[in-house]
């Protein structure tokens, strides 16, 4: 059976997509599990150093497919009630990459869960985003986790408990877009944002990234030791060592990875 999301890599950035345009890329039992798969290459793939996650067609990914008897989970389990386990982006996977959301239109549910996980979102002028979920009779609960530590409580609030759809503008406007691009310049844009970043040398953004993450749930003296001690790790690199030197040659450097 062929993937139902797709793993390029160019360069070192690597570009997920959501490939399942003829229902809008909604989540089934094959596509949760090639999304793992593939976010399980993106950790592992020592090239990749920034990824693009994008959908193809006219969507993003429009959340769990209702219309599928096993649903988003089938015979993955995928929620804690099921089977205890971090086993997936929604329920707790450390991926220190940078990664970005290309979202290319509708974006609902639990492709919005995805899109709180990533750390730049860059939307279409056609994206919309929501959590219908309560119009359903079910909360969004991975999502009323992350929202409200994307955007204000308020606006978090309003898009979980109402279940309406925003637009691109609004997105930006409350926080949850960074950019809103020309549809037809999407990835372009996300390509340039991805090779800015591609500027930083690869493993020190993975410290600074997981420090940034670990540093929300510690007290500020925790946060500092640790944070200290990532500095020192870092440091021992070859690329800590080739960008000093690059720096005192008064070139650019050229990080390995290691």
């Amino acid at each position: 059976m062929a993937p139902l999301v797709r793993y390029e890599l160019d360069g070192h950035v690597a570009t997920i997509t959501y490939d399942r345009p003829e229902a809008l890329n909604a989540i089934n039992a094959q596509v949760r599990r090639d999304l793992n798969e593939a976010f399980t290459r993106l950790r592992e793939d020592e090239e990749a150093w920034v990824a693009i996650v994008t959908g193809s067609g006219r969507a993003f990914c429009v959340g769990a497919d209702v219309r599928d008897g096993a649903g988003a989970t089938g015979e993955f389990g995928g929620t804690f009630w099921e089977k205890p386990t971090v086993n997936s982006f929604e329920s707790g996977w450390e991926i220190f990459k940078p990664v970005i959301a290309a979202v290319n239109g509708l974006c609902l549910g639990y492709g919005l869960t995805l899109v709180t996980w990533c750390d730049f979102v860059i939307a279409s002028e056609r994206a919309e985003f929501g959590f219908p979920e309560v119009r359903l009779g079910v909360p969004t609960i991975v999502g009323a986790m992350r929202l409200p530590q994307r955007i204000n409580w308020q606006y978090a609030m309003e898009l979980l408990l109402t279940g309406e759809r925003i637009g691109a503008e609004r997105a930006r406007e409350i926080g949850l877009a960074g950019w809103v691009v020309e549809h037809d310049r999407l990835m372009e844009e996300a390509r340039a944002l991805a090779d800015r970043l591609l500027a930083a040398a690869p493993l020190a953004a993975r410290a600074l990234k997981e420090v940034a993450v670990r540093a929300r749930t510690l007290s500020d003296t925790e946060a500092i030791r640790f944070g200290e001690t990532i500095r020192k790790v870092a440091g021992a690199t070859e690329d800590a060592r080739e960008g000093g030197q690059a720096f005192r040659e008064g070139r650019p450097p050229s990080w390995k990875g290691r």
